[in-house]
C-alpha cells in the first residue's frame, strides 16, 4: 500500500511536538485517516491545543480555533449572512470551514451550541438559512474537554459523544519528558510534511484495509457483551461497533499494514467504546465505563 513513508515522516514531526506520547499521536493520525473525530479529556496545560496546531501545519491544512464560552452561539461556528454592501446579503463562513478546527474547552458552552456541531461532524457539511454548504475535505474536530466537575461545565450529551472516533486523555509527562519540556525553547513552527492529496489517499487506504474473521468475531463478543454486562446501564450500540471496526483498521494502516492484528482492535477498544457506554451507579463518572471496557478485554480469552 501507498503512504508508508509518508505516514512515518508525520509520526515522527507529531511526536517530536507532543513529547512522550506516542500513543496519542498514533491514534489521533488513525482518527483523522479514518474520516472521524477526536476528544481531548484532560486538564488544562497538558499539551492539547499545542498538538491541535502542529497537526494542522503538519498536513498544510487551513486551521480554526474556536474557544467555547457559555454565550457562544450556534451562527458563531457556521456563519451567517452579511451587507454585502450592494445592498444585497452574502454568506460568511464560520470557524467550521477549516480543515482541521480546535473546539476548546466543548463543555463550557450550552447543549444548543453544542448541537450546532452534530450536522459538521457528522455529514461533512452545514446548513444556514435553508442552504447546505460542503466543509473542506479533510475536516477533522479535535474537541477539548475540562473533567465534568470542572467550573461552567456542561455534560455533553450522549448523541454528541457518539460523534467522536475516540476520546483520549493525553494525561501529564514522565519526569524525564517534564525536563525536556522545561529546557525546551520555543519550536520553530512545523512544517507541513505530507500534503491533503495524501492525507485523503490515506483515509481511502483504510477502507482496503482487511480484518480476519476470528478478530471479528472477537470484536463482536466484546460489544454485545457491554449489553449484558450488569455493570453498565447502556451498552455498546451497533454504531459504537462499527466505530470498533473502524478504528481498528485505521490504527492498523498507521502502523503499516494493509490487515487488522488482534492488538489493534484491544487498543482502540477503550478509546472507541469508553464513552459509549453508561457504568451503573457512576453516571456522572467520566472513567467508570472504560474501566468495565478494560475488564472485560482483560477477561476475553486473547487473541494471537
Amino acid at each position: 500500500m501507498n503512504g508508508d513513508a509518508a505516514l512515518a515522516r508525520w509520526r515522527a514531526a507529531l511526536e517530536g511536538v507532543l513529547l512522550g506520547k506516542p500513543e496519542v499521536v498514533e491514534l489521533a493520525l488513525a482518527a483523522l485517516i479514518a474520516g472521524g473525530h477526536l476528544l481531548l479529556h484532560d486538564v488544562p496545560g497538558v499539551g492539547k491545543t499545542t498538538f491541535a496546531h502542529a497537526l494542522a501545519r503538519s498536513m498544510g491544512a487551513s486551521f480554526a480555533r474556536i474557544q467555547f464560552t457559555s454565550d457562544l452561539l450556534p451562527a458563531d461556528l457556521v456563519g451567517g449572512a452579511l451587507p454585502d454592501g450592494q445592498g444585497g446579503l452574502r454568506f460568511a463562513p464560520g470557524p467550521l470551514f477549516a480543515h482541521v478546527v480546535l473546539a476548546d474547552e466543548v463543555n463550557r458552552t450550552s447543549p444548543r451550541t453544542q448541537s450546532a456541531l452534530l450536522e459538521a461532524m457528522a455529514e461533512r457539511q452545514v446548513t444556514v438559512d435553508g442552504v447546505t454548504r460542503p466543509l473542506p475535505s479533510p475536516f477533522f474536530v479535535i474537541a477539548t474537554e475540562n473533567p465534568w466537575d470542572a467550573h461552567g461545565a456542561w455534560p455533553l450529551p450522549d448523541s454528541q459523544l457518539d460523534r467522536f472516533l475516540f476520546r483520549l486523555a493525553i494525561g501529564y509527562p514522565d519526569r524525564a519528558t517534564e525536563r525536556r519540556v522545561l529546557r525546551l525553547a520555543s519550536p520553530a513552527p512545523l512544517e507541513p510534511v505530507v500534503d491533503l492529496a495524501q492525507v485523503r489517499a490515506l483515509t481511502e487506504e483504510v477502507r482496503a484495509v482487511t480484518m480476519a474473521e476470528e478478530i471479528e468475531e472477537w470484536l463482536l463478543d466484546l460489544v454485545r457483551g457491554t449489553r449484558e454486562d450488569r455493570r453498565l446501564v447502556r451498552g455498546a450500540s451497533p454504531r459504537g461497533g462499527a466505530m470498533l471496526h473502524l478504528g481498528a483498521r485505521a490504527l492498523a494502516r498507521v502502523r503499516g499494514r494493509s490487515w487488522t492484528m488482534p492488538d489493534d482492535v484491544r487498543d482502540v477498544a477503550v478509546p472507541v467504546l469508553g464513552h459509549r457506554v453508561v457504568a451503573r451507579g457512576a453516571e456522572d463518572d467520566d472513567d467508570a465505563g472504560a474501566a468495565v471496557i478494560l475488564d472485560r478485554i482483560e477477561r476475553m480469552p486473547r487473541l494471537g
